[in-house]
């Protein structure tokens, strides 16, 4: 059964930091991209920042460079966000997401609130 579960949002005041993990299982997580996607209340989901599959590559939208990072640790079958210099604007649930060709899987997602 595949699984990706995303854990390390909560609540934080504008500038402080979170570090997001999404766990998976059920597939062999280091054949697939990941990604990092967001949707705050009544808005799109959106795509934050990739990974490629060996952790050599990646990739972030602009709202999100210079602030996140994304990092990958295969051995533990997870994924990370790190974020920084957080912002109100950042609040949303965040979304892992797995993909390898015409494959691919969603977490849950974790809610990210910044507000002080």
């Amino acid at each position: 059964q595949v699984q990706l579960v995303e854990s390390g949002g909560g609540l934080v005041q504008p500038g402080g930091s979170l570090r997001l993990s999404c766990a998976a299982s059920g597939f062999t997580f280091s054949n697939y991209a990941m990604r990092w996607y967001r949707q705050a209340p009544g808005k799109e989901r959106e795509f934050v920042a990739r990974i490629s599959s060996l952790g050599d590559s990646t990739n972030y939208a602009d709202s999100a460079k210079g602030r996140f990072t994304i990092s990958r640790d295969n051995a533990k079958n997870t994924v990370y966000l790190q974020m920084n210099g957080l912002k109100p604007e950042d609040t949303a649930v965040y979304y892992c997401y797995a993909v390898r060709l015409t494959s691919n899987y969603w977490g849950q997602g974790t809610q990210v609130t910044v507000s002080s």
